[in-house]
């Protein structure tokens, strides 16, 4: 996304057509896009300029296809329960203390596929830190497709089996779009959404937007 040099300390201005463009190419990749401000990965901010739209969604930053939003506007996570991948009970609220990173998948999803290896490296290397990964497999109805899936990209983090898409209609759809396979979305240790991201991530992507939500106090 293009942007000017700062008229002052701490202040930048986006380019219009800039900022269209990278609206256009959000949707068409089905990403979340909230045009109020970008945030780089050490997490300084600079602001759009403010209509109507940004003032009213003035507590949420974009970084490019991620959408972070500040504590005081986050919104509670939904209850999410069901079986994983082999039938076994998995709850949401049971990663309560713990930052989770939810990722929406399926096996049939190219871009899927071009994420799953980075997801499980991050999931391997912030376990210390107190961060959990969980996954939604969704379009799926056959579980031994999801299952060859995990297989084959070594994923060892739980999936809940939604194939009809039912657990994702929990969701803002703002923050969650229920056609837009793959997302993620960052947890906080109080279960609430502080990051919702649109498309594939890469590890360089999400590490920084991971790091500053488990740098918050609990």
């Amino acid at each position: 996304m293009g942007l000017v040099r700062p008229a002052g300390p701490g202040r930048a201005r986006m380019r219009t057509a800039a900022l269209a463009g990278a609206a256009l190419v959000a949707a068409v990749a089905g990403c979340v896009f909230a045009a109020v401000g970008t945030v780089a990965a050490d997490g300084s901010r600079a602001e759009a300029a403010a209509g109507p739209a940004t003032e009213a969604r003035a507590a949420v930053r974009t970084a490019a296809e991620a959408v972070v939003i500040d504590p005081a506007e986050r919104p509670a996570a939904p209850a999410l329960a069901g079986g994983d991948l082999d039938g076994k009970p998995v709850r949401l609220d049971g990663f309560r203390g713990h930052v989770v990173v939810l990722n929406v998948w399926g096996s049939w999803c190219g871009p899927c596929r071009a994420e799953a290896d980075d997801l499980q490296r991050i999931a391997r290397q912030h376990r210390d830190q107190g961060v959990r990964f969980l996954g939604i497999n969704t379009r799926d109805p056959d579980r031994a497709a999801a299952r060859s899936f995990v297989r084959a990209h070594g994923l060892g983090f739980p999936s809940l089996h939604d194939p009809t898409g039912e657990l994702l209609l929990r969701f803002p759809p703002a923050l969650l779009n229920p056609q837009a396979i793959p997302s993620t979305l960052v947890i906080d240790r109080r279960g609430r959404i502080a990051v919702s991201i649109g498309g594939a991530i890469t590890e360089d992507e999400l590490s920084p937007l991971l790091a500053r939500v488990t740098e918050e106090a609990s």
